[in-house]
């Protein structure tokens, strides 16, 4: 096992993996920029090491000054985290010439799953569903206007590289096309380093449920069930739950099965999550693989009674799994809502700024990953995520009431935050009902925005 990792990621992620290190005797080192020098995951960690400016490309994102730490540091491993360099692979190979261990796949598994493009060639030649894209990555904007023209409008532009619903762009006519492309490459150059883009149609309204992963280096690999991730805005999730309410035993094993069989296909070694798109005659096609823990990972975790984080480092330590797939059976249902330091009602600006007061909710089911402290000051130059409330509970509708228990104990002030916006989801009939599409949000939104005023009464007179 580890001695030591370094963790090259910010915000309640990196607090995880230190409290995981923590757990399993590793000592832990933290990364900061100049932006971060008070943050939690700096104040945690065994050690830390400013590696640059503010500015997520001369700091989260230098390859080389974040090699430089481990070595420096003494660190025998990587963990990545999710977003920044989680999915880089050209960072992954950096790591593996310089002899320290990368929390996540191999290279080579990285450059053909972690690549969405390079992704979807695998699954197709594992005979998985594929939704119908272009075939490599798009050359400008002539390229990406006869993809266009040979899949048919609408269409999404997907950045090659990351996640989390960056580098993303809808065209839904030709008109559009020029301006969608050239959004997402810059948004995907910003976001991860990387500005390659591929082509896929647009499929109206299905569902998000993707599978989570785990392998060994000694070639086990196992689902853990499904997430149902179908409550977006503008491809980012605000709320993901676990188990899927359309979701029936048998897709599930059926869906799972074909997760295993394409990872097995490429020896895939860590967590991952393959992502597919559930239309209403329940036929799933594969959408992508992120190749990395995913911020969501906690309601699988407990549904499971798994800690995803320490499994993840297990396996990059070359040990075995202890799980089998006949333990890992859905047990209960979990929900997990992020809560971001962002505006609903200006159209969901960033909103940085100081934490004045701070009450986290608590009680039987429910937990909260965050970095945040009364007194913290939110920059602005990194995600808006401060915190993902999880709760579980032995049925859906137990998990919602939890859920919504826990909401109006979440006593945060200084910033404006989406808490009133998950009360109101919450509160919705047809999400209570289950009958939930990624096009939830665009239909929902008048609804929503009324009744997200009488939450926030709710939470004054609770808090």
């Amino acid at each position: 096992m580890f001695r030591k990792i370094l963790i090259a990621n910010r915000g309640e992620i990196a607090v995880t993996v230190i409290r995981a290190c923590r757990e399993m005797g590793i000592r832990s080192v933290a990364v900061y920029s100049e932006a971060d020098r008070e943050a939690l995951h700096v104040l945690l960690a065994d050690e830390s090491i400013c590696i640059g400016p503010a500015d997520a490309g001369q700091s989260y994102l230098n390859r080389q000054a974040i090699l430089s730490a481990a070595l420096m540091s003494g660190a025998e491993a990587i963990h990545p985290g999710f977003g920044f360099l989680s999915e880089n692979v050209s960072f992954a190979r950096m790591c593996e010439a310089c002899h320290i261990s990368f929390i996540g796949p191999s290279s080579e598994a990285m450059a053909l799953l972690g690549d969405k493009a390079m992704a979807r060639a695998s699954a197709r030649a594992a005979g998985m569903p594929v939704i119908p894209g272009s075939q490599d990555i798009l050359d400008g904007v002539e390229d990406a206007s006869k993809a266009a023209e040979e899949i048919g409008y609408p269409v999404m532009i997907k950045a090659a590289s990351g996640g989390g619903g960056r580098g993303m762009r809808i065209a839904r006519t030709a008109a559009e096309l020029e301006r969608a492309y050239l959004a997402a490459r810059a948004e995907a150059r910003a976001a991860f380093g990387d500005d390659r883009v591929y082509m896929e149609r647009f499929i109206l309204n299905p569902r998000h449920v993707e599978i989570q992963l785990l392998g060994d280096s000694q070639g086990n690999v196992v689902h853990l069930n499904e997430r149902d991730c179908s409550i977006q805005r503008r491809n980012q999730k605000l709320l993901e739950e676990a188990p899927s309410p359309a979701v029936s035993p048998a897709l599930r094993k059926k869906m799972g099965q074909a997760a295993v069989d394409l990872a097995r296909s490429v020896n895939y070694v860590g967590v991952g999550t393959i992502e597919f798109l559930l239309d209403e005659d329940k036929h799933f096609y594969f959408m992508e693989m992120n190749t990395r823990i995913q911020v969501e990972h906690p309601v699988t975790e407990a549904i499971t009674g798994t800690n995803l984080v320490q499994e993840q480092i297990k396996a990059a330590a070359g040990l075995a799994l202890s799980l089998k797939q006949s333990q890992l059976q859905p047990r209960g249902h979990a929900m997990e809502c992020r809560i971001n330091a962002e505006d609903p009602r200006a159209d969901f600006r960033p909103a940085p700024g100081r934490i004045e007061q701070l009450l986290l909710p608590g009680g039987p089911g429910v937990r909260v990953d965050t970095a945040l402290y009364p007194g913290y000051e939110i920059p602005p130059y990194y995600d808006s995520m401060l915190a993902k409330v999880i709760v579980s509970a032995a049925t859906r509708i137990e998990a919602i009431q939890r859920m919504r228990r826990a909401l109006t104990e979440f006593v945060i002030s200084g910033v404006p935050t989406t808490l009133d916006l998950q009360l109101a989801i919450l509160r919705d009939p047809d999400f209570i009902a289950g009958n939930c599409d990624i096009g939830y949000m665009n239909r929902k939104w008048p609804q929503l925005q009324a009744e997200m005023e009488a939450n926030e009464e709710v939470r004054v007179h609770a808090g």
